[in-house]
């Protein structure tokens, strides 16, 4: 009954005892894995709800293919159509993706204990790396500052002296009139020495643009994309 009427020779049958021990395996891999990406970290619903069932996904896919070159060919257009039609992630939810296709496809090759060996192994080094918070895995000392400056002062290298005692970088990125062009807005983007300097470098700012707004704010666009 559940042999492929399309069989040719040189496949076996799928047998449903071990591919459902396959798919339990491959769900039960799945919320690890989710569990794993949401560990610190911002997440979707529908993100993680596609972490946890894409590796059972893959498995019947695989189990289903079992030697069969045209059916293979025709998943792999399948998957190349979906990627097209998908809109593209941070690296981190990328890896995720790929992680999550590898251990349905381990699991559906039949390898159980090495997917959930792969499995527990790369989701503790993903916990670990999210639960460092020094050094260059830490936080992103990269922010976007935005000062408001009247429009009488001349702002060309006004604030350089004091972003170069705070930031590593400092890039002036964006000018533009505000508040019906009395005010000029200038956004900057910059790399804190020390997060917890932001304060202090507001405070400075604000003695020489009149005590207008001044915001810093996470960079919009972050290393992570890609």
């Amino acid at each position: 009954m559940f042999e492929s009427i399309f069989a040719t020779t040189g496949t076996t049958s799928v047998e449903l005892g071990p591919l459902m021990v396959s798919v339990v395996v491959s769900l039960a891999l799945g919320f690890v894995l989710a569990l794993a990406y949401c560990f610190r970290s911002r997440h979707t619903k529908s993100f993680v709800l596609t972490l946890a069932i894409l590796p059972a996904i893959v498995c019947v896919v695989i189990a289903m293919v079992n030697g069969n070159v045209g059916a293979g060919v025709a998943v792999a257009g399948a998957f190349s159509l979906v990627r097209f039609r998908s809109a593209p992630g941070s690296a981190r939810d990328i890896a995720f993706i790929f992680l999550a296709m590898c251990i349905g496809l381990v699991s559906g090759m039949g390898y159980m204990v090495c997917a959930a060996v792969v499995t527990v192994v790369l989701c503790a080094i993903v916990m670990i790396y999210q639960a460092i918070t020094v050094g260059p895995l830490g936080e992103s000392a990269d922010r976007s500052l935005r000062i408001t400056v009247p429009e009488d002062l001349d702002f060309s290298d006004l604030f350089d002296d004091i972003l170069d005692n705070y930031t590593t970088y400092h890039e002036l990125v964006t000018v533009k009139t505000t508040n019906m062009g009395s005010l000029y807005r200038l956004v900057y983007n910059i790399g804190m020495r020390d997060l917890s300097q932001q304060r202090a470098l507001i405070d400075d700012l604000r003695c020489r643009n009149g005590n207008l707004e001044i915001a810093i704010a996470h960079q919009e666009v972050g290393n992570g994309e890609l």
